[in-house]
């Protein structure tokens, strides 16, 4: 599908994304490239960062990888003067980062759920943190009259409750949580701009495959308002538009992306019966003789 942003709404940029090599990641680190960001992409492994490197550079999108695993700082602080070395500033930074499977409640090992902690939320402030000096109004390779911006990718098991999510539920609205308050106090005292994407279930992605394999049956799309799955280009077009000076004015704010679908739930009546029994309720009510008290003083 053809953006319908210009191609150079980028155009001397430089965006380092967390988890740029695979999936959603992947996604808006070609976006980003193609409207004229510079890449640079965070990974922990090799053989995809070569790979999704290689991907970008053919497509004539200046771009590298670094090896690094965002719940470690040292490595947060080391790709991220890497990728100033590299390219001289940094403008934009994506945490797109995430660790997620499916697991019961009761079958979770607290290891287990601080594991997902670390990476989605531990890891997100992390990188935040390791970026500011970068990112601020003023600092390396910045001009002292605007920051930069920072999106950090969410989701939308936290609003009201999901099965087996209890550990990614968790770290979510810790980012959320930290999207809010660093729009606060970096917008305030650096001019730096953070926002969020929630996506729903986005096809052909590692996490779809890991919470919808095809083992699991599910009627899911009977009742989601747009019936299909989202794209991955449907989350880097909001992640294009929240990072460019077309959402220069947003900050502070996660964006849904889902199709309507934490809005929904499964129908109760098919549509064709809800008036005949409406009808026949009201009727009911109508008939039925309505007692008036009587007062006893």
């Amino acid at each position: 599908m053809e953006s319908p942003f210009k191609p150079d709404v980028l155009k001397g940029k430089v965006a380092l994304i967390t988890g740029g090599g695979s999936g959603i990641g992947l996604e808006i680190s070609t976006q980003f490239g193609k409207h004229g960001a510079s890449i640079a992409i965070m990974g922990r492994r090799k053989q995809v960062l070569d790979a999704a490197v290689s991907a970008l550079q053919s497509l004539g999108i200046h771009a590298f990888g670094i090896e690094g695993d965002v719940r470690k700082q040292d490595d947060a602080r080391r790709v991220v003067e890497s990728t100033y070395k590299h390219f001289g500033r940094i403008d934009i930074l994506v945490n797109a980062a995430a660790g997620n499977f499916l697991v019961s409640a009761e079958d979770l090992s607290p290891n287990g759920f601080r594991t997902v902690m670390d990476i989605d939320s531990v890891g997100t402030f992390t990188m935040c943190y390791e970026s500011l000096k970068y990112l601020k109004k003023g600092g390396p390779g910045r001009s002292s009259s605007s920051g930069g911006t920072i999106l950090n990718i969410s989701a939308t098991l936290h609003y009201t409750a999901s099965w087996y999510q209890i550990h990614v539920s968790a770290a979510k609205a810790a980012v959320d949580a930290t999207t809010r308050n660093l729009a606060l106090e970096w917008g305030t005292d650096y001019d730096i701009r953070v926002n969020g994407i929630a996506p729903g279930p986005i096809g052909d992605t590692p996490g779809m495959s890991k919470l919808a394999p095809e083992e699991v049956n599910s009627n899911a799309r009977d009742y989601m308002p747009l019936y299909k799955l989202g794209e991955k280009w449907d989350i880097a077009m909001s992640a294009l538009y929240l990072v460019s000076d077309a959402g220069k004015f947003i900050n502070g704010t996660t964006i849904i992306v889902d199709g309507g679908l934490w809005l929904s739930r499964p129908r109760h009546l098919p549509k064709e019966a809800v008036k005949k029994l409406s009808r026949a309720v009201e009727k009911r009510s109508r008939e039925t003789p309505i007692g008036v008290p009587t007062s006893k003083l």
